[in-house]
């Protein structure tokens, strides 16, 4: 275990020096977000009831999720140049544990993830979001573990399809339904009976309805407790698979 911890530490040491070089990514990832929330959002507040949880409360948890879901979604992107490259593999042949080189590259894109998540929070507040402190903590922190499970099986797809110009239509196609199915844009409360039930496969849906209740401060309501479930379990499932397959590639 300690091995393993040494060898992420490497990585994740790795990863943030080359990102500190390329500091404008973190910044090119806050761009769409941001245009959601400057064009979206006022027309949101517009349409939803005064009453109950703002529509700021709704809306930004949503988009949190959708910062997520292209941040860490997309990081097996950075993966396959090493893969064509061959240093890949030439780190495989080291005595370095397999587990360390994947966690490494999975911890720092779930830091900046968290960096942007804080900074799009910031951001909202001057827009009109007001949420209860521990809720939307308790939020990002759900969010990581999101994170983490789209991490891990971005890098699983990236070392399945091993080419940018099958990695991006294929996710492209799977990550657009996602973000359309998770109730980001507009709670799915609104859809149309057939749309909710397709929506309830995804476990999406559940870690933003979760994170709303953080929002409004309901944290022992149902929607928060089945998310943590869903999303405790999704990062289990997508952990596990994501390192079998790292470890047994080209193996």
């Amino acid at each position: 275990m300690m091995h393993t911890i040494r060898d992420a530490g490497i990585v994740f040491r790795d990863e943030a020096s080359a990102a500190a070089q390329k500091r404008m990514g973190l910044l090119i990832g806050l761009v769409q977000p941001f245009v959601y929330m400057a064009l979206f959002g006022p027309l949101l507040v517009k349409m939803l009831p005064e009453s109950g949880p703002s529509a700021w409360q709704i809306y930004i948890p949503g988009l949190l999720v959708q910062l997520g879901l292209f941040a860490t979604g997309y990081a097996g992107f950075g993966l396959i140049p090493d893969v064509r490259s061959g240093y890949l593999e030439r780190l495989r042949v080291t005595p370095a544990s397999r587990l360390g080189l994947l966690l490494g590259r999975v911890l720092w894109d779930v830091l900046a993830l968290f960096i942007q998540s804080v900074v799009i929070v910031l951001i909202a507040l001057l827009f009109g979001l007001r949420a209860p402190v521990g809720g939307v903590l308790a939020a990002i922190a759900m969010m990581m573990l999101v994170g983490i499970s789209l991490a891990f099986l971005s890098y699983s797809l990236a070392l399945k399809l091993t080419s940018e110009w099958l990695f991006a239509p294929v996710l492209n196609g799977i990550a657009l339904p996602l973000m359309l199915l998770s109730g980001i844009l507009l709670p799915l409360s609104y859809a149309p009976g057939w749309l909710k039930a397709i929506g309830s496969a995804n476990p999406l849906r559940y870690a933003v309805d979760a994170m709303r209740g953080f929002f409004a401060g309901e944290y022992g309501s149902h929607a928060v407790l089945t998310g943590l479930a869903v999303v405790v379990g999704l990062m289990i499932v997508s952990a596990t698979a994501g390192t079998r397959i790292f470890a047994k590639y080209n193996a």
